[in-house]
C-alpha cells in the first residue's frame, strides 16, 4: 500500500479489469479518484476516461469487452437508458442513468448522484416537515427533487428561469414552480444552477442575504469549489452547510463500491476527494 505521495501508475497486465467514464467534455477527477483507490487497495483495476460521437457503439463495446464499470455523464445520462438491459430504482425516478455495471454482459444502470443526494438528507437529519426551495432545473435538479420527494417532503418550491424545464421538473414530483425569487422563509435552499461555480459566475450568490438569514440549512451542489460564495455566507451566518463536495465524493465512492465490490471508509473517500481534486 501507497500513500497519497507515493502514488504510481500500476502496471498494466491481461488481467486488469477497466473501468470507464462516457462524457462530453471528460475531467480527471473521476480518473484519479478511481485509480487512486484501486492502488490503495492493491486491485487489479484501471480507470479511464472517454467521450465520444457514438454512444450505441461505445456501449456495445462496454458489454463486448467485459468492460466492468461505465460512469456516464451528460450529454447521454438519458439517451443510454434504452441501451441496457436492467435499471434500477435510483435511475428510474429520475429518468437518468450515470452508473452502469457488467456482469457478464449484463448491463445494469442505476444512479448515485440520486443515491449521494438521498444519503445526504438523512445524514444531515434535514426534516421532512421543512420548507424547501430548490433552484435550478437542469439533470442534478432533478436528482434532488426526487430524493427530496423519496424522502418525504411535501411543502417544496422549484425556482428557475426556464419555465417550461422548470415546471415539467415540479409537476413530475407534485411540487409547486416559481419563476421569480419568492419573499424569504424557506427552512432548507438548495442550489442546482451553476452560480457559484469556477468561470464566469464564480462570484454570484445563488440566494439573497434575506433569504439565507431566514433558512436553516444550506445546500449547494456545486463542486468546484466546494467553497462557493453561498456557501461561506451561509457558514458566516451560522447554517447548517452541505456542500457539493459531499455529493462528489458520495457519488463516486457509491460507483466505486459497484465497481468493486469494495466499500469505503469516510476517510478513503476524503483521502481519494483530496487527491482528486489535485492537479
Amino acid at each position: 500500500m501507497t500513500t497519497a505521495g507515493e502514488q504510481r501508475v500500476p502496471i498494466l497486465n491481461k488481467d486488469m479489469t477497466l473501468c470507464i467514464s462516457l462524457s462530453g467534455r471528460p475531467a480527471n477527477i473521476g480518473t484519479r479518484f478511481h485509480n487512486y483507490l484501486y492502488e490503495e487497495l492493491g486491485l487489479n483495476f484501471i480507470y479511464k476516461a472517454f467521450s465520444t460521437d457514438d454512444l450505441a457503439g461505445a456501449i456495445a463495446g462496454v458489454r463486448a469487452l467485459g468492460i466492468r464499470g461505465c460512469s456516464v455523464s451528460m450529454p447521454f445520462k438519458e439517451d443510454v437508458m434504452a441501451m441496457v438491459d436492467e435499471i434500477e430504482a435510483s435511475a428510474k425516478a429520475i429518468d437518468s442513468v450515470n452508473t452502469i455495471v457488467n456482469t457478464n454482459g449484463r448491463l445494469v444502470a442505476s444512479n448515485t448522484d440520486f443515491e449521494a443526494i438521498a444519503r445526504l438528507i438523512e445524514r444531515h437529519l434535514l426534516d421532512p416537515a421543512s420548507t424547501v426551495l430548490v433552484r435550478g432545473s437542469g439533470g442534478m435538479a432533478k436528482a434532488v427533487v426526487a430524493a427530496f420527494r423519496e424522502a418525504g417532503f411535501n411543502d417544496l418550491t422549484v425556482l428557475a428561469r426556464n419555465e417550461v424545464s422548470g415546471q415539467a421538473l415540479a409537476d413530475k414530483y407534485g411540487y409547486r414552480f416559481t419563476g421569480a425569487d419568492p419573499a424569504p422563509g424557506h427552512e432548507i435552499l438548495v442550489n442546482v444552477t451553476p452560480l457559484g461555480m469556477d468561470g464566469a459566475q464564480s462570484e454570484e450568490l445563488a440566494f439573497s442575504t434575506q433569504q439565507i438569514d431566514a433558512a436553516r440549512t444550506v445546500f449547494d451542489v456545486v463542486a468546484f469549489p466546494s467553497e462557493t460564495p453561498l456557501i461561506c455566507k451561509a457558514r458566516s451566518a451560522g447554517k447548517q452547510i452541505i456542500t457539493g463536495a459531499e455529493v462528489i465524493a458520495l457519488q463516486a465512492a457509491a460507483q466505486f463500491q459497484k465497481y468493486t465490490g469494495h466499500s469505503l471508509s469516510e476517510e478513503q473517500v476524503l483521502r481519494a476527494s483530496e487527491f482528486s481534486l489535485g492537479s
